[in-house]
């Protein structure tokens, strides 16, 4: 199953319900940029990459920026669409992959958070994409990646992570480790009318390692600002 095929029948199901409470994760990143001193400079424009639901989108909207939010899934774009308000955000359909051809003009800042850029297919696509956010960055424009460290295996039992639980839904997820990639298997247990459901899908990761992505973001021509590793999640902040 491709990425977006998981997103559009399982994933966006639940998305916002295993993501957590949508004011706090929006104030938390909000706050991360504001310490980092992320702010709209000469364009006042910030592309998020895979936004899903919005957390991050809303929380640059606050920060003042004018947003682009692009995200390939109908309902998590309609979920954002109905936190928009009075924020100057742009809902965009599309493949982070098509960033280049859907945008043709300098920005200030472009974000992928979440686990976005592991849904690539290949290391190549992820090549061209930080090569992408180089290109329509303004100078001194930041890229801001957030994403899982796959390099350390988790073997037998340790592969099961239970990721949420409330008294509706038990959300488990499964990896097994590639050379390249990892294969996920998100398993959800739903009650619906006091019967308990599963629900089962699985789609391809790539297996991203932290150096890996510092050394094509340092040969391409950006300059690591901040690299730090928060609750198993990196932060990279790029400067152009």
């Amino acid at each position: 199953m491709t990425v977006k095929e998981h997103y559009d029948k399982h994933l966006a199901d639940f998305y916002s319900w295993m993501v957590g409470n949508f004011d706090k994760e929006k104030e938390s990143f909000k706050n991360f940029c504001i310490h980092q001193e992320i702010k709209p400079n000469k364009t006042g424009v910030a592309i998020d990459l895979g936004a899903g639901n919005g957390i991050q989108s809303i929380a640059l909207g606050e920060i003042g920026y004018k947003v682009k939010a692009v995200d390939f899934n109908d309902k998590l774009l309609q979920e954002l669409k109905d936190k928009t308000d009075e924020l100057a955000i742009e809902l965009i359909k599309g493949d982070i992959r098509d960033v280049r051809t859907i945008f043709n003009s300098l920005v200030d800042l472009i974000i992928c958070c979440g686990d976005t850029i592991s849904h690539l297919e290949t290391f190549e696509q992820l090549d061209m994409l930080i090569q992408d956010c180089f290109n329509l960055l303004d100078d001194n424009g930041y890229l801001i990646l957030t994403f899982r460290d796959y390099s350390f295996e988790l073997i037998d039992t340790q592969r099961f992570i239970p990721v949420k639980s409330d008294e509706n839904r038990i959300l488990t997820c499964v990896i097994d480790y590639f050379d390249d990639k990892i294969s996920v298997t998100d398993l959800l247990y739903e009650k619906q009318d006091g019967i308990w459901v599963q629900k089962i899908s699985s789609y391809d990761k790539l297996r991203i390692r932290t150096e890996y992505v510092i050394d094509k973001a340092e040969k391409i021509g950006f300059t690591i600002i901040k690299n730090e590793n928060k609750n198993g999640m990196i932060h990279l902040i790029l400067r152009k």
